[in-house]
């Protein structure tokens, strides 16, 4: 399912008009975005927990010349399903 195809769904389940249905379902990604910037976690309960990792610089290979490399030090972000979600999969 892309992003289309979930605008799609969640207008289609909730009533909405198309547009509508857009702008809710860019403003929960921009709100999950913007907090996970500020360094907080977004926990959603029964689906899952948003949060941010940092990952420390390390030494790794350039894959075409096998010549060392060093990976700048990064924050990513983390996603971690709720027993909600697991179950709902299984």
């Amino acid at each position: 399912m892309n992003k289309n195809e979930l605008i799609s769904e969640v207008a289609e389940t909730s009533g909405l008009s198309r547009s509508d249905a857009t702008k809710a379902v860019e403003g929960v990604f921009d709100a999950i975005s913007a907090s996970l910037a500020k360094g907080d976690e977004v926990r959603l309960v029964g689906f899952g927990t948003f949060s941010v990792a940092k990952r420390k610089a390390s030494t790794g290979r350039n894959p075409r010349t096998g010549e060392p490399m060093t990976i700048k030090a990064s924050t990513q972000p983390k996603f971690k399903a709720g027993k909600g979600l697991k179950d709902a999969v299984n």
